[in-house]
């Protein structure tokens, strides 16, 4: 395998997005860190081995095992001076990541051993082939990237997640809500009724999943269909205002400036 690195881009996959992954063949004492990362990111050790420092710890790893970065987590890793480590690496983030990965035993643990196991390797081998595609290979990304949850949850269950499993179907259902209602203007109260529960409730809960509050979610998904629609077509930011349920075109141009940087007009024209 060749080393590589991707990109992505995150406003593009609010829920679950791969937004970097590559593969290094580390000198000897290689090191990174000290330092805290925005997103989860999951090394898999190639051959070779390492220590790896979280949470007050130090991890000593080998060829097959995995470690997970966790958001805003300081964190430091360093190959051996003798067997220095090949590793790849994914990225993740998302509105929904916290939550699957919460669905394995890695937050918990932090490493866990993939030992030869050819699914998940190959996962990692996929996304160096997928970022060679040219068309639509954000679609494809995420397709590995689901593919890969899967194998995880399903090789390192964590079996207390079946106790949050309520919880997480209201959240699921909150989400499903937003995305079939944001056109029209719905309160977080509106969702609670639908839900049939406590909004005070619903608050905690989806916070907790998602790492972010409803109202948040609920304006970052009406800003982000309002960005597809200015860069899509040709309807007036009145328009565009109206089908993401502001019904003053002023209020929607200043609320999209608080979040883009940019006014609606000068957002389509860039």
């Amino acid at each position: 395998m060749l080393e590589y690195h991707f990109s992505n881009d995150f406003y593009r996959n609010i829920d679950a997005m791969i937004y970097t992954c590559g593969y290094e063949n580390c000198t000897p004492g290689h090191s990174y860190g000290p330092i805290l990362r925005n997103g989860y990111l999951i090394h898999y050790i190639l051959d070779g081995s390492g220590i790896y420092k979280a949470r007050g710890n130090i991890f000593r790893l080998k060829a097959g095992d995995a470690f997970l970065i966790c958001p805003e987590e300081l964190i430091y890793y360093e190959a051996d001076m003798h067997t220095p480590w090949t590793y790849t690496w994914i990225g993740l983030q998302g509105i929904k990541i916290k939550g699957y990965l919460e669905r394995t035993l890695l937050p918990k643990r932090l490493t866990v051993h993939f030992g030869r196991d050819e699914q998940l390797r190959r996962c990692h081998e996929k996304m160096a082939e997928a970022d060679r595609l040219s068309r639509n290979r954000d679609l494809v990304m995420n397709s590995i990237l689901y593919e890969y949850l899967f194998l995880l949850a399903d090789k390192f269950p964590n079996e207390q997640y079946t106790h949050q499993e309520e919880k997480t179907n209201h959240v699921e259902k909150a989400l499903q809500y937003i995305e079939n209602h944001y056109c029209d203007p719905v309160t977080i109260q509106d969702i609670a009724n639908h839900l049939g529960l406590n909004r005070s409730y619903l608050h905690r809960i989806f916070k907790s999943f998602t790492g972010v509050s409803i109202q948040s979610y609920l304006l970052d998904y009406r800003i982000r269909q309002a960005c597809i629609l200015l860069k899509t077509t040709d309807l007036s930011v009145r328009v565009i205002s109206h089908s993401v349920s502001y019904i003053d075109p002023l209020y929607f141009s200043r609320i999209f400036h608080q979040k883009m940087g940019v006014s609606p007009s000068e957002y389509r024209k860039s």
